[in-house]
C-alpha cells in the first residue's frame, strides 16, 4: 500500500484536553503540536480545523481509544463522536477539499508517553501539559510506521 506524501494531523481526544501532532510530508517523524482545551461552544473543533489547515494536512489520524479488550466503551463512542462533529466542520469550512479522518488503536499511548516523559525528567505537575501532545505522537508516529 503506497501512502501520499503529505501531512498528517494526529488527535488524542481525552475529556478534558486534545492532544494535537503533525509528521513532516515524508510520513517519517511525528513532533508535537499543541493541547486544545475541550470546550462545549465548538471551539475546540474551530482550532482544530486551524491547525489541519495551518500545516496543509492531507489526512488526520484520531485515536481510538479501546479497551485492553478490545472492546468499545465511553472512550471510544466519545472519540467517534468527535471525530463525526470534526468531519462536518471540516465538510463545512470555506477552503473545501477532503480531509479524511482515519481512526487508529491507541491502546496505552497515554501511559506510555506519560512513563517517557517520567523517564525524561518532566515532573508529573508538568506533563499534564503536554502528555496528550505526547500521546497524539505516539499515535501518529506508530500510524507512519505501519506504514512503512
Amino acid at each position: 500500500m503506497i501512502t501520499p506524501r503529505g501531512r498528517r494531523v494526529a488527535i488524542d481526544v481525552g475529556s478534558v484536553r486534545i492532544g494535537v501532532a503533525v509528521c513532516d510530508p515524508d510520513g517519517i517523524l511525528a513532533t508535537p503540536v499543541e493541547t486544545v482545551r475541550r470546550a462545549k461552544d465548538g471551539s475546540d473543533i474551530a482550532r482544530i480545523i486551524e491547525i489541519i489547515d495551518e500545516y496543509e494536512a492531507i489526512g488526520v489520524v484520531m485515536g481510538l481509544p479501546r479497551t485492553l479488550s478490545n472492546t468499545e466503551g465511553p472512550a471510544v463512542r466519545a472519540a467517534r463522536g468527535f471525530g463525526k462533529a470534526l468531519a462536518a466542520g471540516l465538510a463545512g469550512r470555506e477552503t473545501g477539499g477532503d480531509v479524511p479522518i482515519e481512526f487508529y488503536d491507541e491502546r496505552l499511548t497515554t501511559v506510555t508517553a506519560t512513563a517517557a516523559l517520567r523517564a525524561s525528567g518532566v515532573k508529573a505537575k508538568d506533563a499534564r501539559a503536554v502528555v496528550d501532545q505526547a500521546a497524539a505522537v505516539a499515535i501518529l508516529q506508530g500510524w507512519l510506521d505501519g506504514r512503512r
